[in-house]
């Protein structure tokens, strides 16, 4: 049995095997030939392992950073991340959290088949962390066994059909279509960047990031790799001069130079910046054709939502301005938690980067470079706080040195923890029925055509 799970969870929380299986059923669906359905398969398969390999580069880059800040400034506290959370938990909730990812799929197909919710949540990995917290916070809420899973996986099948929801329209007005969604865990905090960037754009034409006029002779900088380098040199070489040559060189750099070892990870940062960007082409370019058969056929009308690179081509100096932004509302939010005197959550590079630099994408989108900057800083800022109120509700893993970071753990977190404090397993129980009831009701007002 154990494993069997194993196998599951392998499978189901891999994205680039999910997608490829989903580009196949697709192309299946539209009878094509089998030299179009190689193809198609294998390019969809490869370009989310080439994503993947990008954004494993862009982490081996991020984690020096990490620690040359904390060494740098002297802070310690939680520092929010899903990876290291979930691999705490595995042990305890991994059957359980196998289960409730596996059946929560199958409702999000139901709810993509039978209502207006019409997104098929694709990213593996975050489908198999959310499953991991709300099976952590349901099993200290008193479910067990058959209820722990099957309102498990209502939530999961739920909240892989709202968050794609939350931030369709921002997509829409980003890519100038409906033909993909973003599957992702910081959905609230990337409309949050959107709607900030509403608010902030004032009555003139907005000015994109991606539109900001550099003198000539720094015309170079327009070149996003080039940019995100340079900028990236600058801030690795600032925080290694404070943690200082004698920490960089003994702790991390394995004896190397600690200013070259700055540049080399800097480097390595638009490599992998360079890489996703590339895999997201080339996945986009093989997925959308694809799942025409699925979206025509099986589940009418769907579309896949997809990881959140998938939006880092349409304006990538919003990305690298996303970060910054983020990141500084993580530090804002780190010196309000120090003075305070409670528990302090460490701004992690990894979240800040790939939710701050979609946050800065869609507050770009809405709001111009005023919008990147505000809308990115209050996602930091979200996702500084947030996590605090998710370590009561976690038990004993409340404990450890890590938390679940992006702003949809908060959300989801947080309302199941509200329901049991209100009345336990019964009210939990008709809150999760309720929800489902309303987007079942929501879709019986439009026709089953009008995507949402």
């Amino acid at each position: 049995m154990n494993k069997a799970l194993n196998i599951l969870i392998n499978v189901l929380s891999e994205p680039s095997v999910l997608v490829a299986l989903i580009a196949l059923v697709g192309l299946l669906a539209q009878r094509k030939n089998l030299s179009d359905i190689l193809k198609g398969t294998t390019k969809t398969f490869v370009g989310f392992l080439v994503i993947s390999a990008g954004a494993g580069v862009l982490q081996q880059a991020l984690a020096p950073f990490g620690d040359m800040f904390k060494a740098a400034f002297h802070v310690s506290g939680i520092v929010p991340n899903n990876e290291a959370i979930v691999a705490l938990a595995v042990s305890k909730y991994g059957s359980s959290t196998a289960l409730i990812m596996f059946f929560g799929m199958i409702v999000n197909l139901l709810i993509a088949r039978f209502t207006r919710f019409k997104y098929i949540f694709l990213t593996g990995h975050i489908t198999l962390y959310m499953s991991c917290m709300i099976a952590i916070i349901l099993s200290v809420s008193g479910f067990t066994s058959v209820s722990l899973i099957l309102f498990g996986a209502l939530t999961v099948g739920i909240f892989m059909s709202l968050s794609p929801a939350v931030v369709q329209p921002f997509v829409r007005k980003l890519t100038g279509n409906d033909n993909v969604a973003l599957g992702h865990s910081g959905a609230v905090g990337f409309a949050i960047g959107g709607l900030v960037g509403m608010a902030v754009k004032g009555k003139k034409d907005i000015v994109s990031t991606e539109e900001i006029n550099f003198p000539k002779g720094l015309g170079f900088l327009r070149d996003s790799t080039v940019s995100i380098a340079l900028t990236m040199a600058v801030f690795y070489i600032i925080v290694a001069i404070f943690a200082g040559p004698a920490y960089v060189e003994s702790h991390l750099s394995n004896g190397k130079n600690y200013i070259l070892f700055a540049l080399l990870q800097a480097g390595m940062f638009s490599a992998g910046v360079f890489i996703i960007l590339s895999g997201v082409r080339l996945v986009l370019a093989e997925i959308v054709p694809a799942f025409k058969g699925i979206s025509t056929k099986i589940v009418p009308n769907s579309k896949p939502a997809l990881d959140v690179p998938i939006v880092y081509t349409y304006a990538p100096n919003a990305v690298l301005i996303g970060f910054f932004s983020s990141f500084v509302g993580g530090i804002v939010s780190m010196l309000i938690l120090v003075l305070s005197g409670g528990i302090v959550i460490l701004p992690g590079v990894v979240p800040h980067f790939f939710t701050g630099a979609a946050a800065g994408v869609f507050g770009n989108t809405m709001g111009g470079v005023r919008g990147a900057i505000l809308g990115a800083f209050v996602n930091g800022v979200l996702i500084s706080f947030m996590p605090i109120l998710l370590i009561p509700v976690l038990g004993d893993l409340g404990l450890a040195n890590a938390t679940f970071s992006d702003s949809d753990f908060g959300v989801v977190g947080l309302f199941l923890s509200g329901l049991n404090q209100m009345g336990g397993k019964m009210i939990t129980m008709i809150g999760i029925g309720l929800v489902l009831l309303i987007m079942i009701l929501v879709s019986l007002k439009k026709p089953k055509s009008s995507a949402q």
